[in-house]
């Protein structure tokens, strides 16, 4: 039942509306947001579109992640490191009203994501090689600060989920995530320096443009790790949000190669998070477990503007079944599952 877009076009017709819906392991549509129409005075239509670019990466020791994001009436820019061993995490955060100073590239094959302060500097650059990600925010974590100059290599026949849902009759999502981006380069964070080697770091994207209800709710769950005989692997799985009957985002990612899924059920217990998760699909191809060690509580309350996020990392255990690789054994796989709720 799943769509697989095979066409290159428009996001939105003239209209307003998605001219495709479905799925893809690439990239095929231009997001043509300016088409946008979903209120009578397009003025305020700005106001309403969120875009973003949120980078993860996996090291053996450490977890980074920085995001540039528009949410059209104010702006967001963070950045967070979680240190497996000790399970420390700090987080910094900035709000920018009516998102000045933020720039977003309009598609994600290629253009520069960037915002700059005289607290902290974020550039993503698409580059022939790769990803590149700068961040330098002197004042992170009280003065201790961090920095990162990172790579993350992306060949041509890496692929990626992208997906074209609609939201009721006039709001839609388009996203693009890639995971297993090998990743080379240096992470400091105070005194500790960590050198990345691709060998053993991987990263990840989340990019997403779209309109969505004032309302929303969805789960997300990702991973990107190496298994024993070097193969690297991938997981990106979602639900909560939207009109799915046409495709999901749910897919395995083995040697950057996509493995669809179809309907992918999240069990676990809302409020107590850090009790162990179970992912199972609608096609009895997924059985995973997944097993917290902490949870990333992120909470914005700006009256009208409010967003609770609980990710939680942990590692991932168990069997997924594929039509050209067979079985693939999972063992301690350490990625993200999350909840979150917004009104924005």
């Amino acid at each position: 039942m799943q769509t697989k877009l095979t066409q290159p076009g428009k996001l939105l017709d003239t209209d307003g509306r998605l001219s495709q819906v479905g799925w893809s392991p690439q990239p095929l549509l231009d997001c043509n947001l300016e088409y946008a129409r979903f209120y009578y005075i397009q003025l305020f239509q700005r106001f309403r579109i969120k875009r973003w670019d949120y980078y993860a990466v996996f090291t053996p020791h450490m977890f980074f992640s920085a995001t540039i994001a528009d949410l059209g009436y104010a702006g967001n820019i963070f950045v967070y490191i979680l240190d497996y061993s000790t399970n420390d995490l700090h987080e910094e955060g900035l709000v920018i009203p009516l998102s000045k100073g933020i720039t977003l590239p309009r598609n994600s094959t290629q253009g520069v994501s960037e915002f700059r302060n005289k607290q902290v500097s974020l550039k993503f650059e698409v580059l022939p090689e790769g990803r590149h990600i700068q961040v330098d925010w002197p004042g992170f974590h009280n003065g201790l600060g961090i920095s990162a100059d990172i790579l993350l290599q992306e060949p041509q026949e890496h692929e990626s989920m992208s997906i074209v849902i609609p939201i009721q009759k006039t709001r839609f999502y388009y996203n693009r995530k890639t995971n297993c981006l090998p990743a080379q380069g240096s992470l400091q964070y105070g005194e500790i320096t960590e050198t990345l080697s691709p060998d053993t770091c991987l990263g990840s994207l989340d990019w997403g443009r779209g309109v969505w209800e004032y309302k929303s709710f969805w789960n997300w769950a990702s991973a990107s790790g190496y298994l024993p005989d070097g193969r690297s692997i991938g997981l990106n799985l979602g639900c909560g949000f939207g009109d799915l009957t046409a495709a999901t985002e749910n897919c395995l990612v083995l040697n950057g190669k996509i493995h669809k899924l179809d309907q992918v059920k999240f069990q676990y217990q809302s409020g107590d998070f850090m009790q162990s998760w179970k992912f199972t699909d609608s096609e009895k191809r997924l059985n995973l477990d997944f097993v917290p060690f902490k949870d990333r509580t992120a909470i914005t309350n700006l009256g009208i503007i409010y967003s609770e996020v609980h990710q939680l990392f942990g590692c991932y255990s168990g069997t997924l079944l594929t039509e050209r690789e067979g079985t693939i054994e999972i063992h301690d796989l350490i990625g993200f599952a999350e909840e979150h709720q917004a009104r924005w």
